[in-house]
């Protein structure tokens, strides 16, 4: 009785659900309305362009709603910071700001160091650049600092305080609505240079220039004069740092917060080598003085303007590239909205203030981003509390680090290299999902090796264009059929029920078709028909021109006949004036014979004449020809994948209709959105031979038109279709 009871409600719930699935599977979608092309849609939908706004009246307008606007979008910090949930939030950008300085602390006295800069403005560079980021920026939860590549853009040598690289601002409203991942295909790159460019000259001598093959080579010739002790220094921090990430890896559930590998680095360092004198007896190199207190502001040096405005550019490319990329993912990951162009102008305002005040060129940070987000962090305030803890150091804590060695900084640069390098990993994913953009990772990761990293992102920006200007020259053609009982029409080749409806042939192209594959948009449409379009009108052309020919050969050869005849004529017949009356009376009543009879004989003529017309024309048809005749009388373009038309794409379709016109079938378009339409319009597409009344508001509509009419009728009653 157990089982029994048991399997009762099973068997119900199977019996439910497979009632469910018979009355789903007879739900048919029904539907009833006239069949519409483009007149007809027009006047049901009152179709009319959409007026035009003009947004340099807007850009003039003067009230204080809109000086309120203003405020509010150039400054998000008055919008956001007002309904900060303090009880909730607090105290977890409290422990974020913290986490994140603890990192950013040692990161920005080792890139200073990269940069070919004193370690104190590397502090100055997580100060003052944060906090401006605080004020103007969107994203909560990136860490504006300097990121691994920026200091390899960064040109060595030059003083800051405004003579850097970056004392530009940068203008906002930069059309960017998207992340950037194919620009950070280059970071991997930017850790071997930067692994290799630590390894190498004294910063303040190692040329913007040197490639990645030039630097390994130095490193090579460089390693007898390496010093055994900072060799001996940087492993032992670098073994500790890697032990300590991962320790922080596996343990990344049970931790509240991840241990500070590099700030206790930093701190063990310092007291070694002040206890055991790493200076003084192993010669090993340390930071020094570093100046306590901020320095005063100083005006950019304008005559490095020319010499740095390229590097400033790439600067600025490779910097947004990143901190919108991980901007977004982070946005999409917690659900608000980032503004890309606010973000722009934060960052160019983060950087220009931070130029006046002898900063170097910042970004986001990745390592740091995710730190601040694991621990908590909710908003930018953890960035402002991360920018003040960096001040304190700054005024009093900054001299207890004169005796840190610089080997453990670099340890620091190279470990904390471990995620750029982890891209290479990237290759086999990519072959998997998408081989178009592994080759432009290949592409780009040769070129940031053998040219530079700016020269590199070049060249990876302009082979990306080409390649999506090479993708769609090779867009997938395809005709379409029905899939039975459906409106619905797909590719014959994919879906094995699609039939093709009988005299109508349906091509779709699915991508844009402009001037760079206009050509192969006919050749393909001409190819998968079937049909030898162009021999096709080559040979009618041919026989036509041969009847031509023969017609006037033979109007020739009348006309000499004729000759001939009126000149014997006119030599044998004699005037013969006495001529009788009975004979003239004779003859004036066969001519009223005559008259009596035309009238009928002419009615007869005129409707041979009209006949002979009639069929005048089928005597140029491919049939009286004797030619081939097609096996579809009409020709579908479903172009609902235009997005936009050019001269050369209206051409193009022109001589589409002209050369199927030609050898007997009709063509149709469908599917056309409405600025296409307008385009249409406005390139004067539109005219006697081809109307409005060729375009259709769906493929079925058109298909359901041409088996009503296999020939073309210029006007013909409005049809219903039934779905």
């Amino acid at each position: 009785m157990g089982l029994a009871d048991a399997s009762g409600p099973r068997d119900t719930q199977a019996l439910l659900s497979a009632t469910q699935a018979v009355e789903l599977r007879r739900r048919d979608y029904h539907m009833e309305r006239p069949l519409l092309n483009q007149e007809h849609l027009e006047e049901l939908g009152r179709w009319g362009s959409a007026p035009r706004t003009r947004q340099w009246r807007t850009w003039l307008q003067c009230s204080h709603a809109r000086a309120r606007a203003l405020l509010l979008q150039h400054l998000p910090v008055l919008v956001w910071l007002p309904r900060y949930p303090v009880r909730d939030w607090l105290l977890g950008d409290l422990l974020s700001g913290i986490s994140v300085a603890i990192m950013q602390l040692p990161q920005g006295l080792a890139y200073a160091l990269l940069a070919g800069l004193l370690p104190v403005f590397g502090l100055y560079s997580s100060f003052y650049p944060v906090f401006i980021y605080f004020l103007f920026g969107t994203s909560r939860h990136i860490s504006v600092a300097t990121p691994g590549p920026l200091p390899v853009l960064t040109a060595p040598g030059h003083p800051t305080g405004g003579a850097g690289p970056d004392p530009l601002r940068l203008p906002g409203h930069l059309p960017v609505r998207a992340s950037c991942p194919r620009l950070y295909h280059s970071c991997s790159c930017a850790g071997l240079r930067l692994t290799a460019q630590v390894c190498v000259w004294p910063p303040s001598e190692q040329p913007l220039w040197a490639t990645v093959p030039h630097l390994l080579l130095e490193v090579c010739r460089k390693l007898p004069q390496s010093k055994v002790s900072t060799v001996v220094t940087a492993a032992v921090a670098g073994v500790v740092l890697l032990v300590v990430k991962l320790l922080n890896d596996k343990l990344q559930r049970q931790l509240p917060m991840p241990i500070p590998g590099e700030l206790l680095m930093l701190i063990g360092a310092t007291g070694i080598s002040y206890g055991m004198g790493l200076k003084h007896i192993f010669g090993v190199d340390v930071v020094g003085n570093i100046s306590a207190g901020l320095l005063p502001p100083v005006a950019p040096n304008t005559q490095l303007f020319s010499k740095l405005v390229g590097s400033a550019f790439t600067i600025a490319v490779v910097g947004f590239a990143i901190a919108i990329s991980l901007g977004k993912i982070f946005a999409l990951r917690h659900g608000y909205r980032v503004d890309s162009n606010q973000e722009l102008v934060a960052l160019g305002l983060s950087n220009l203030i931070g130029g006046i005040f002898q900063c170097f060129p910042v970004s986001c940070s990745m390592s740091r981003s995710l730190v601040q987000e694991s621990t908590g962090g909710n908003s930018q305030v953890a960035g402002a509390i991360s920018s003040l803890f960096i001040l304190l150091i700054i005024v009093k804590l900054g001299e207890l680090f004169r005796e840190l060695p610089k080997a453990v900084l670099a340890a620091i640069i190279i470990v904390n290299l471990k995620g750029m390098l982890r891209q290479l990993s990237d290759v086999c994913s990519l072959w998997k999902a998408n081989r178009a953009d592994l080759l432009i990772w290949l592409v780009t990761f040769a070129a940031t090796i053998l040219l530079n990293l700016d020269l590199g992102l070049m060249v990876s920006v302009v082979f990306s264009l080409l390649l999506v200007v090479v993708r769609t020259q090779m867009p997938h053609y395809s005709i379409l059929g029905q899939v039975p009982d459906t409106d619905i029409y797909r590719d014959v080749a994919e879906y094995s029920e699609a039939k093709e409806v009988p005299g109508v042939k349906v091509f779709r192209s699915s991508a844009t078709v402009y001037f760079a594959n206009a050509d192969f948009y006919s050749d393909a449409l001409k190819q998968r028909c079937g049909v030898d379009v162009d021999f096709l009108i080559s040979q009618k052309k041919k026989l036509l021109k041969k009847r031509e020919q023969l017609k006037l050969k033979q109007l020739q050869k009348e006309k000499k006949l004729q000759k001939q005849a009126a000149s014997s004529k006119g030599a044998s017949v004699s005037i013969n004036v006495n001529t009788s009356l009975e004979d003239m009376r004779s003859n004036n009543a066969e001519d009223y014979k005559a008259m009596q009879v035309s009238p009928g004989d002419k009615m007869e003529d005129a409707t041979a004449n009209g006949q002979e017309d009639s069929k005048a024309p089928d005597g140029s048809t491919l049939k009286a020809l004797g030619l081939p005749q097609p096996d579809f009388h009409s020709l579908i373009l479903d172009l609902g994948a235009l997005s936009f038309v050019d001269t050369v794409c209206l051409k193009s379709l022109k001589n589409i209709f002209h050369d199927f016109r030609e050898i007997e079938v009709e063509v149709y378009m469908a599917a056309c959105h409405s600025p296409v339409v307008s385009q249409l319009e406005a390139g004067h597409f539109f005219d006697a031979s081809i109307t409005k009344k060729h375009l259709f508001a769906s493929v079925h509509d058109a298909v359901t038109f041409a088996l009503q009419h296999p020939r073309p009728v210029p006007d013909s009653p409005v049809s219903v279709t039934r779905l």
